[in-house]
């Protein structure tokens, strides 16, 4: 089987990729591992930023729709401490340049734009192989293959088709993310739905070894991200299958905090899910493979820091409009392409740089702003 574009994955790198190709009239199939649209929760909030996410979605041609997304005052902050004393607050007059919005709706709009069946659901790939002259067979787990002249490997941080291109792993960073969600939480859990206030709210306690992430998503829910560095062998030790005990064991690491914060780990409405971080080296970089190439977290991934939805859409609209922009020539597209994401890659985020993205202009302490590491979606 034959499709002019192949991309494996539809997350919104992959599914950007595949609507900037529609804007340019190039045919793509995207192929999922999800059964459908709905099979899982998508994440929460993320800050689409007017220098990366907001470029992509103008790519794209979705402006009016991106805008109808977004929740109004969430670009709000405060910072707490472990006693719940606030130390920092920004308020949300709508000028800031992060709009926030659900990663799910994010993702709707952009299947929503894209023409029926471009994407094929239930179909994991398992390997990808190189058959020369440029085209690539994926194989999928129910035995089914597919062959292509063009490979957009869009497929995350165990992506299985980086290994035609690297052979670089990602390797765990040391800390993770325990997620958790309450609902109805102005009404049920008044004294932390004040922490949290109308955006997001970070809180440690002195040190980067705990710490505590929330946001309000749409309405009263809010959304919590228990940040805890820790060696994978101490989060194995805990029964996440016991909802109850894993939930005990986590906030047992926040003892003596206040418990409007610590509520966002006792009182959730859902079972803790444990989300560890891994990276790829940065900077990473491959020999120019023909037929092939990689966006979001299969090329670069981080750590969350804020970027990565950014940096995928990013990703994905730049490899449609090289495309767009070489017809005919698909090596010199890509070699446009990877020129650009390469030099991303391997320049991470400038810590003084989002300081005024988050804060804007004025003196802001440098442990607040270390308080705000971590502060996007586990993916």
């Amino acid at each position: 089987m034959h499709t002019p574009v192949t991309i494996i994955g539809a997350g919104l790198g992959g599914l950007t990729l595949a609507r900037v190709l529609h804007v340019h009239g190039i045919p793509a199939t995207v192929y999922e591992a999800e059964p459908s649209p709905m099979a899982r929760t998508q994440g929460g909030m993320l800050d689409i930023h007017d220098y990366n996410g907001r470029l992509a979605v103008e790519a794209a041609g979705l402006m009016d729709e991106f805008r109808g997304l977004v929740l109004e005052g969430r670009q709000a902050m405060r910072i707490l401490d472990r006693n719940g004393t606030l130390l920092f607050e920004k308020t949300d007059d709508g000028s800031g340049g992060r709009p926030e919005v659900l990663r799910a709706d994010l993702r709707r709009m952009l299947l929503d734009a894209l023409p029926e069946g471009t994407v094929h659901w239930g179909r994991k790939a398992t390997a990808a192989r190189t058959l020369g002259d440029g085209r690539h067979e994926v194989t999928f787990a129910d035995g089914a293959s597919v062959v292509t002249g063009l490979l957009a490997g869009a497929d995350g941080a165990w992506s299985k088709v980086r290994p035609l291109l690297t052979g670089a792993t990602p390797e765990y960073v040391g800390e993770a993310f325990v997620e958790t969600y309450l609902f109805d939480a102005d009404t049920r859990h008044p004294a932390t739905a004040a922490a949290v206030g109308g955006g997001s709210m970070a809180a440690n306690g002195g040190t980067p070894r705990e710490a505590i992430h929330a946001h309000r998503e749409s309405g009263d829910t809010l959304h919590a991200y228990v940040a805890l560095t820790r060696p994978l062998d101490w989060f194995a030790a805990i029964d996440f299958a016991d909802p109850a005990a894993a939930a005990a064991r986590i906030a047992a690491e926040f003892d003596g905090w206040a418990p409007e914060l610590t509520a966002l780990i006792t009182a959730a409405d859902t079972a803790p899910v444990l989300r560890p971080h891994h990276t790829l080296p940065i900077g990473l970089r491959w020999d120019r493979v023909p037929g092939v190439t990689l966006v979001g977290d299969a090329a670069h991934l981080t750590a969350p820091n804020g970027e990565g939805a950014n940096l995928a859409m990013l990703d994905g609209a730049e490899l449609g409009q090289a495309l767009a922009a070489h017809p005919g020539d698909v090596e010199a597209a890509l070699v446009e392409y990877e020129a650009a994401m390469f030099t991303r890659g391997a320049n991470p985020v400038d810590e003084a740089v989002l300081l005024e993205s988050l804060f804007g202009d004025g003196e802001v302490p440098r442990e607040l702003f270390d308080l705000m590491q971590g502060r996007e979606e586990a993916s």
